[in-house]
């Protein structure tokens, strides 16, 4: 049994044809259909029904294709970690960030970081804080940038950056005029938020239930740009981080602060404990944790 086999095992699994599967692994139908063919024989078992329209894994071939998978991932962790001992500091790094995040910071990230290491390219997965923690948890990526609070039980928490919450609201609105107000007073007032998937949903409606009472939520969103869309049109207020205002129209949506709490928005950068990290990922953990976000922009001028 050879690795090429089980990886055409895969392919002809997950993609259910042949032909498709072919193409995926850079053979003729023909060659592919053999191999998997030799497998059988091999094993003496048959993988596939071929008698439905699209091919379907058969009891013993759901079991070869499971520990196909687990044989693959673990020659993949092998390379990862021979590659690691030669330091090499090279390769693709997945970090899980929320799209408010991204949209303030990551590009302050990437331009010094990418300075500095060339090699390594940074993939950015864009989702709400909560499915980020998740796909940590899964190791289906290698760090993140999370709201606080996170569950320290399962990840490593590194300080990375806070900003206040402030409250955003239109022009006309009856709050536009005010320099500051106390979370009680928007009990009656229309909420816009994140949608569940975010940690600012949860932590929002918590602090509202805080002050006594449950926030009327009009609309809920994945975009903040939406967001602040539907708030200068007057169709409910929002809180978000100050940091944002730099990127709202101005002229048609009113910061107003917020007291009585001051409630603080906090970032940190996590993985996962007793998991290992690759060499490169590591070097971006570094980087984070030594380089606060008010001087990403000043390293990034040394650089050049």
């Amino acid at each position: 049994m050879e690795i090429q086999q089980l990886k055409c095992l895969i392919a002809v699994a997950e993609h259910q044809s042949f032909t498709k599967a072919s193409s995926h692994v850079h053979l003729s139908q023909p060659s592919l259909s053999k191999i998997i063919k030799n497998l059988e024989e091999e094993l003496q078992v048959t993988l596939f029904d071929r008698t439905t329209r699209q091919l379907k894994l058969t009891d013993a071939g759901e079991i070869v294709y499971d520990s196909a998978l687990k044989l693959i991932s673990t020659l993949d962790d092998l390379s990862v970690r021979l590659d690691d001992l030669m330091h090499i500091p090279s390769g693709e790094i997945k970090i899980g960030i929320p799209p408010l995040i991204g949209t303030l910071f990551f590009p302050s990230i990437a331009i010094p970081f990418r300075k500095l290491h060339p090699k390594i390219s940074l993939k950015l997965v864009e989702l709400g804080a909560k499915r980020v923690e998740s796909l940590i948890d899964e190791e289906k990526i290698d760090l993140g940038i999370s709201v606080f609070p996170t569950n320290t039980e399962k990840f490593i928490v590194h300080p990375f950056t806070k900003d206040e919450f402030v409250i955003y609201v239109s022009q006309h609105h009856r709050l536009a005029h005010r320099d500051f107000v106390s979370l009680h007073e928007l009990q009656d007032e229309q909420f816009i938020i994140f949608n569940e998937q975010f940690a600012l949903h949860d932590r929002i409606i918590q602090e509202c239930l805080n002050a006594g009472f449950s926030p009327q939520i009009t609309y809920q969103s994945s975009q903040w740009d939406l967001i602040a869309e539907l708030v200068k049109e007057g169709l409910g207020i929002t809180i978000l981080p100050k940091s944002i205002y730099s990127k709202i129209n101005h002229h048609n949506i009113k910061m107003v602060s917020l007291v009585n709490p001051t409630l603080m928005w906090e970032l940190g950068v996590i993985t996962k404990k007793d998991c290992y990290i690759p060499f490169a990922a590591r070097k971006l953990l570094n980087f984070l944790v030594n380089n606060p976000v008010n001087q990403l922009k000043q390293l990034n001028k040394r650089l050049g």
